[in-house]
């Protein structure tokens, strides 16, 4: 498996309301550029989602794929993998893990590994890596923060 990328930020918002944003997937198109259609395939009994099918198209990355998800107990930890492989991925690993802090902030750290189909340059995939990173994270803070966001 390929080495996995770190990337962290601080989000204006307690851990519950993050993760409640993070776990609402059929919004995903409405503020993460790259995401064209996310649907729920499978939940778990408390109505968490446990599969989700993504439609992504970044430009050079267009790709439909499952991801399978498991949370801890009070969701300060929500990982997931690629069921199966992609048109444009072998494997997908990742997490985010929401740390509250004193101020009423939340610290996301967001874990990423991918295994692309594709051959890429190491120093390329990295890149592309952090790319994703840095904008899921980004996009994530401002859907949080946003004026009359639902929490």
């Amino acid at each position: 498996m390929a080495d996995s990328s770190t990337q962290s930020i601080i989000i204006g918002a307690p851990p519950d309301q993050v993760a409640a944003v993070i776990c609402d997937f059929p919004s995903y198109p409405e503020w993460t550029e790259a995401v064209r259609r996310a649907e729920v395939v499978e939940e778990y009994e408390d109505g968490y989602a446990s599969q989700v099918r993504f439609t992504i198209d970044a430009g050079v990355l267009a790709d439909e794929y499952v991801l399978a998800y498991e949370y801890a107990e009070d969701v300060s930890r929500i990982e997931w993998h690629l069921v199966e492989p992609s048109k444009m991925q072998k494997a997908q690993r990742g997490s985010y893990d929401l740390v509250g802090n004193p101020d009423g902030t939340t610290t996301v750290t967001y874990t990423l590994e991918v295994e692309l189909s594709v051959a890429m340059l190491g120093m390329f995939r990295r890149k592309a890596e952090k790319m994703i990173m840095d904008t899921a994270l980004k996009q994530l803070k401002r859907r949080v923060e946003a004026p009359g966001a639902a929490h």
